[in-house]
């Protein structure tokens, strides 16, 4: 078989191209019409169940080894390699289902998963709170994940230092040498003498939210990650009859607030505001996301809040997450959107529009966290004993054009598919693959694009090579990832041919060999295409197209 290729008309003509010609469309939906297709910016029509962009992922929780690594890898014969089995299992899922990003819990009990000189190695590596695990958990999380072109965002619980089943309240059970052994005044026991107390971080003492940012900070300066993510625990949400202990606190650092409840909001939004800061200040491509509770405030308690009647962040854990929104302390914010449609105290389809209001004229992505952990529980209603249901949220996020995501919790709930709820979703929503949505106030250097070099047929499918021109040299960014683009026959498609993902075959990381290939193991035999290739950086903004390459037969 012998390819053709179209050649570019002069490669000084293509380098000044490349940097004056907007980035192919990226089919960010402005309006939702009725029917099945939506419009971009340029005006090119695309199919809202194909996506050009899409963050995809699922949460794999460390905490009491909910998803990895299992407790029976503690004594599997050897260890390491059975966890790293398991976790090269979870990108394997990741990979089936189309998704382009893990988050990953790293330090889900002010602990680590990785060397750190701040905080103590986590007892979920090992089943020993402080036990050398051997190796470098992070360092490995990161890498295989990177292989597989998957973002991977670290995920930190700020101010947990314990759960009940580990050291509880007892300070004596925490690891040697740990932080809070050393200032035993920065923890706070709660609830007291209850069977589910556990140890916090006191957020209103500066010097230990200054720790706590360090700590986290260390990750950041150390490991390749593109993301720091928290979740919802701030302030430990309320016990019954119980107040957290921080009196002594407020009334040492509270002077100036009308109450104690927006003292602990300033302090949550200090560490919120600072942290998103210092990571800039570290690396100004790593993003800063946070999961918040689904429900900011009650429309009952605040005209601006969202027509439910659940727990309200705002009050519960102290956190203002409006607030961080509308003054873009953050570059993504996930609220746990954990009801089904029509739930009555908190309805998915009252709460998405209201978070789409809130980000709407923000640089804040919205993304939103889906509950597979409900799907076919008998305790849940009726809408989860119904396969369709987690589509059917999917489905509505496409009349809202602010959502630009999701994330499932968790990887063992999405690998249990239960009731078959995630071949569904993943069928009608998952299907081709999604580039991870660009932040454009995240500087960035324009890319030079790809140029095809060959392409053959192989037993497998047909393999395409190319190299990546000025590659970081100049004015032009580094290619970090490639995007591969298929068309039936030899004609043109056009600049909306590339509007959405029908026709985008693959994503491959980036090898820095400068010559690079790839497999498409779906082109069948005897048919004619026509290849593109584009080079994406870190951030995930686009070059032009390459100039195609023709496989006639």
């Amino acid at each position: 078989m012998k390819p053709y290729r179209l050649v570019a008309a002069g490669l000084a003509a293509a380098l000044l191209g490349s940097l004056a010609a907007a980035p192919p469309a990226n089919a960010t939906p402005t309006n939702a019409t009725p029917a099945t297709v939506v419009t971009d910016r340029a005006g090119c029509a695309s199919d809202p169940a194909t996506p050009k962009r899409q963050f995809r992922a699922m949460w794999i929780a460390s905490v009491v080894n909910i998803d990895w690594p299992t407790r029976a890898s503690y004594t599997a014969p050897d260890r390491i390699a059975a966890q790293q089995a398991e976790y090269t299992g979870w990108l394997d899922l990741a990979q089936r289902l189309n998704h382009n990003a893990v988050v990953v819990q790293v330090r889900p009990t002010a602990d680590a998963f990785w060397p750190s000189p701040h905080e103590p190695w986590s007892e979920y590596l090992t089943g020993v709170r402080g036990q050398d695990p051997g190796w470098d958990p992070l360092a490995y999380l990161v890498a295989e994940s990177h292989k597989r072109n998957l973002e991977f965002h670290a995920w930190f619980n700020p101010y947990r230092i314990s759960m009940p089943d580990g050291a509880g309240a007892d300070l004596d059970k925490l690891a040697p040498g740990h932080p809070v052994r050393e200032n035993p005044d920065w923890a706070v026991a709660y609830p007291v003498n209850a069977a589910g107390s556990r140890l916090y971080y006191n957020p209103g003492i500066p010097e230990v939210r200054r720790f706590v940012q360090t700590a986290m900070l260390d990750a950041v300066k150390r490991y390749d990650i593109d993301g720091v993510h928290f979740d919802d625990y701030f302030y430990p949400y309320p016990a019954a009859g119980q107040d957290f202990a921080d009196q002594a606190t407020f009334e040492e650092y509270g002077a100036g607030f009308a109450s104690k409840a927006d003292w602990r909001r300033h302090n949550i939004d200090l560490l919120v505001q600072e942290m998103g800061q210092r990571i800039k200040a570290t690396k100004p491509w790593v993003k800063f996301g946070v999961s918040p509770f689904g429900i900011w405030r009650n429309a009952s308690a605040d005209p601006l809040g969202s027509q439910t009647n659940g727990t309200q962040s705002y009050d519960a854990n102290f956190a203002d997450t409006r607030k961080w929104v509308k003054e873009e302390w953050i570059d993504y914010i996930v609220p746990q959107v954990y009801w089904n449609i029509g739930f009555a105290v908190a309805d998915y389809a009252k709460l998405v529009p209201w978070w789409s209001d809130v980000v709407a004229g923000t640089r804040v992505q919205l993304y939103i966290g889906q509950a597979d952990y409900k799907i076919a529980d008998p305790a849940q209603p009726a809408p989860w004993q119904d396969p369709a249901e987690m589509s059917r949220h999917l489905t509505f996020n496409r009349d809202h054009p602010q959502v630009a995501g999701n994330i499932h919790f968790s990887a063992v709930q999405v690998r249990a598919n239960r009731l078959g709820a995630t071949d569904i979703y993943a069928a009608e929503h998952y299907s081709r693959p999604a580039l991870i949505p660009t932040m454009p106030h995240l500087a960035a250097k324009p890319l030079m694009f790809p140029v095809l070099t060959g392409a053959s047929r192989k037993a497998g499918g047909v393999q395409l090579r190319w190299r990546q021109p000025a590659d970081g040299l100049g004015p032009f960014g580094r290619a970090t990832s490639y995007a591969i683009y298929r068309f039936d026959g030899i004609d043109l498609p056009g600049s909306c041919g590339f509007a959405d993902a029908g026709n985008l075959v693959g994503t491959v990381r980036a090898d820095g060999s400068g010559v690079q290939s790839w497999l498409d193991e779906t082109a069948e035999p005897g048919r004619r295409y026509s290849y593109y290739v584009t080079a994406l950086d870190r951030l995930a903004n686009e070059s032009q197209p390459s100039p195609p390459w023709f496989v006639l037969r």
